[in-house]
């Protein structure tokens, strides 16, 4: 799939780094430039993403940010990581923290209005409530291939 209209607009490219080459497919799917390494990802990025909440990611988006860049917290997998400071202060860094929405439902639900974001790639499964308990498990145990599952009552 072709980057979304904005994406073409602003001339930029979005580039997904990710160890799980599911991932890296699914970023495809959607318009986006897979890379598998830090070196190949985007060493002076205008914007970084860090989706993880380690204290590697976060090192490695601090350094992946070009001067005067932005780099934005998204990911909580752990409470407290170290803060690359010296990185931030040095490379003139902006930091944002986001956790579930500012607001950010209107545009994002008339993106999919309009077709420019497809959520079906994103959709592992859709299963009954009753399987959920299952399909935890699954992904305890580490199952790469899932991105998102639905359950229903």
């Amino acid at each position: 799939m072709p980057p979304t209209s904005n994406q073409a607009k602003a001339g930029r490219e979005v580039i997904a780094f990710d160890l799980s080459a599911d991932a890296l497919a699914r970023a495809k799917e959607q318009g986006m430039t897979p890379a598998s390494s830090a070196a190949e990802a985007c060493k002076d990025a205008d914007i970084v993403i860090e989706a993880v909440g380690a204290a590697g990611t976060v090192a490695l988006a601090a350094a992946l940010a070009r001067k005067g860049g932005a780099v934005a917290l998204i990911g909580n997998v752990a409470p407290e990581v170290p803060l690359p400071l010296q990185t931030a202060v040095t490379r003139e860094l902006t930091l944002a923290g986001s956790c579930a929405s500012a607001g950010e439902y209107p545009a994002c639900l008339d993106l999919i209005a309009r077709g420019a974001v497809r959520l079906d790639p994103l959709l592992s499964a859709v299963a009954p409530l009753a399987e959920g308990a299952a399909w935890f498990a699954r992904l305890r145990e580490g199952a790469g291939d899932l991105m998102k599952v639905v359950l229903v009552p």
